[in-house]
């Protein structure tokens, strides 16, 4: 693989540089290095007039080369001071004016590249903004300063707090960019936008020191204020949004110099913040989930599907049906019924209108995608035989889905891939009873989305110990095709996340049992991060799921449960939460038919009493006295250790292929707070191995003998507290003996 560089060439008195590092020429100190060297070439060559920067192929340029955010100690660092410098000596302040041409997208470094130029030219097609916030830092190449003096304080604050991009037509309006060309014409309109400024007849547009689209100080104040209020609120804790609206003001009240200096010390501070540790790990372990041992070495190349069916059209198969349909495959849907056929296919259309009514798509589109859709109430040979991967969405029966199996494989042709999206159920018994042999067991696999699944990121790819590599490749490569991350998981009750999570759930209604307000509870948990706390999620989920999943969980792992009564006894009364309007909380419509939740109060207190009261069988006696002592941070422990736990129990059994894939899981899936980098990676590094354990071991005295075993460290967690090794590195370095995690046994 080439160096990054920059090319350079004069054409008819313009310099072209040529940003170069496929495939979106992404800032390698190298390619900056490169930049500055041939931009002082251009500046001092006689048969240059202006200087025009232009990305090779499609893109302009991604931005910073993240990976060198993992190699911060590389001989290639450039310094933020040096970059600034030479941005200021060869591209916007030189003799000689430079304008970007920009295509595809102009993001982070490669948008503040763009914006040191004098003008910028971009196709209609182009995306253009600064993301750095996402992955825990701030732009560093001069974005807090020169993105305010282009489009105003206002829509800068806007485009870098929520690392959101706009369109090149946008751009134009807020005067972010100074022409829009045709893709064909890009390179000659950015030609001579330059020889223009530099012959007079266009002005030569310094961004550092442009003032003219500066609201008054004190409105900018009270936009950067107003910015940090909802910050708190969507990113409670986090430093560096701050750190990034401190350099915007001071650029806005001492000058763009100034502006610069702050920049560069916040962007530092903000490397060494754990957000930022966190992000970027979680940005790589995402893109590292398909390289799974064994079968993603190359040797096997998916094939190409075009026509999935799914069996059942409820709230998961038509959001399984909308993901396929809005990325181009054909599906066949089968119900059993016509009423269920045609609610199947009005929460698909109504899926669709969704989008178009948010502007994410046109009605033409929309129309397309549902012709994509052909219903059925049979096994029409017609069309299963045409069928190249069947999605199971039937109700979370086991005898049910083994009949839909059978009667599948008698239908399908025998490369056709058959896939439950069970999220408790053993895939092997799903298909217990395909009479193919060897050969039918192998192209069965588990898919299991989340709801709901048009819009949730996260696949987990469940394998049996005979599913072949072809339907894991080709599986993961469906997922990826239709924009899902996914993950390859082992086949146990819960899979990887709703096993790793069922203690959470148990955990808080523990809690509960001992005298915890379960308000308290979701508000604590809401402060560490999570979009809301565990009694809110149960009533969005439904009780009665909760409670069946909590059932399956309990007899598969019946020595480390809580058994509480607390969701039997909503269950019982038919309080289910948002879809019968009552659970923990009550569900009441505001004026535009928006459902809020509030408290249930007094409501709640009879379930609440009858819960403790049979918990004081199973709870020690002085549990409640215990309980009455703890803080916030003690009942986010009391929730929390116990899942690291069982992540620890998922990675010891091989579960997952590695500890990353576990931190992708439960951000993706379970909104575990993306600053924290995922449960394991929070675990390794905002709390400790040692502390964890200590914690559980606290936790089992507190509640007594009967319920200890709910805290019963496992014996992954045990050798890397004892080691001091993190939970992520200690099956890699060996700390369990040969049978000790019990993967064999399991797997």
């Amino acid at each position: 693989m080439s160096s990054p560089v920059a090319e350079y060439r004069v054409e008819n008195g313009v310099a072209i540089i040529t940003l170069k590092n496929p495939p979106m020429n992404a800032l390698h100190p190298k390619l900056l290095q490169s930049l500055f060297s041939v931009s002082r070439q251009a500046q001092e060559d006689p048969t240059a007039k202006a200087i025009v920067v232009i990305g090779s192929g499609k893109y302009f340029c991604a931005g910073f080369d993240i990976s060198q955010f993992q190699n911060a100690s590389s001989g290639d660092a450039v310094d933020t001071d040096e970059i600034h410098a030479n941005f200021g000596s060869f591209l916007e302040a030189g003799p000689k004016p430079s304008v970007a041409a920009v295509r595809g997208v102009a993001l982070g470094g490669g948008l503040e590249v763009a914006m040191a130029c004098n003008a910028r030219v971009a196709t209609a097609a182009t995306k253009l903004g600064l993301p750095e916030l996402t992955l825990g830092v701030l732009p560093g190449f001069g974005g807090t300063q020169r993105l305010p003096r282009l489009v105003g304080v206002r829509k800068s604050v806007q485009m870098i707090m929520t690392s959101t991009p706009i369109g090149a037509v946008e751009g134009l309006k807020f005067g972010l960019v100074d022409a829009v060309a045709e893709d064909k014409d890009l390179l000659e309109t950015a030609k001579k936008m330059a020889l223009d400024i530099a012959e007079l007849r266009k002005p030569k547009m310094n961004s550092l020191t442009r003032t003219d689209k500066l609201e008054p100080f004190a409105v900018a104040q009270e936009i950067i204020r107003l910015a940090r209020l909802d910050i708190s609120r969507r990113m409670p804790g986090l430093a560096h949004p701050h750190l990034c609206l401190d350099s915007i003001l001071e650029g806005i009240s001492a000058g763009g110099a100034a502006g610069l200096k702050r920049e560069t010390a916040a962007f530092s501070e903000a490397q060494r913040l754990l957000a930022h540790k966190a992000l970027v790990h979680l940005f790589f372990a995402q893109r590292a989930t398909k390289k799974v041992k064994g079968i993603s070495d190359g040797k096997v190349k998916p094939r190409s599907l075009k026509t999935v069916a799914v069996i059942g059209g409820g709230l998961m198969g038509s959001g399984i049906i909308t993901a396929l349909i809005l990325n181009g495959y054909d599906v066949v849907l089968k119900e059993i019924q016509k009423p269920f056929l045609d609610a199947g296919m009005g929460r698909i259309k109504a899926n669709l209108d969704s989008r178009v009514k948010k502007g994410a798509m046109k009605q033409a589109a929309a129309d397309a995608a549902l012709r994509r859709v052909t219903g059925t109430l049979s096994y029409d040979p017609a069309l299963f035989q045409k069928v190249d991967m069947v999605i199971e969405a039937a109700l979370e029966d086991l005898v049910l889905k083994q009949k839909v199996f059978a009667d599948l494989e008698k239908v399908t042709r025998p490369d056709c891939i058959l896939a439950s999206n069970t999220s408790t159920i053993d895939i092997e018994k799903i298909g217990g009873l395909l009479a193919g042999g060897d050969a039918a067991q192998q192209r069965l696999v588990g898919a299991h989305f989340f709801s709901p699944a048009h819009i949730m990121p996260l696949l987990e790819v469940v394998r049996t110990t005979k599913t072949s590599a072809q339907v894991l490749v080709d599986t993961i490569d469906l997922g990826a095709k239709i924009k899902k991350t996914p993950v390859v998981v082992g086949n146990c009750c819960g899979f990887a996340v709703n096993r790793v999570f069922f203690p959470y759930t148990m955990a808080a209604t523990m809690l509960v049992d001992m005298g915890i307000d379960p308000y308290r509870i979701d508000k604590a948990v809401a402060a560490f991060g999570m979009p809301m706390g565990p009694f809110r999620l149960c009533d969005l989920v439904g009780a009665d799921i909760s409670l069946h999943v909590g059932h399956n969980c309990a007899a598969a792992f019946p020595e480390r449960v809580y058994d509480s009564r607390l969701l039997t006894l909503l269950n019982e009364a038919k309080r289910l939460g948002e879809k019968t309007g009552s659970g923990f909380y009550a569900f009441t419509a505001d004026k535009t038919g928006k459902r809020k939740a509030v408290p249930a109060g007094k409501d709640l207190v009879p379930f609440v009493t009858q819960s403790r009261s049979a918990a004081s069988a199973i709870l020690a006696p002085a549990a409640a006295a215990a309980a009455a002592k703890l803080t916030d941070q003690d009942i986010v422990d009391f929730i929390f250790f116990p899942v690291v736990n069982e992540g620890c129990r998922v990675i010891a059994e091989g579960v997952v292929d590695k500890a990353a894939d576990l931190d992708v899981c439960t951000v993706m899936a379970m909104g575990f707070p993306q600053p924290k980098g995922g449960l394991i990676f929070w675990a390794d590094n905002a709390v400790g191995a040692g502390k964890v354990r200590a914690r559980l071991d606290e936790f089992a005295r507190l509640v007594g003998p009967k319920a200890q075993g709910f805290f019963e460290p496992c014996s992954l967690l045990k050798a890397a507290a004892e080691k001091n090794v993190t939970i992520s590195s200690a099956m890699d370095k060996g700390v369990l003996a040969c049978g000790q995690c019990g993967s064999c046994s399991k797997l």
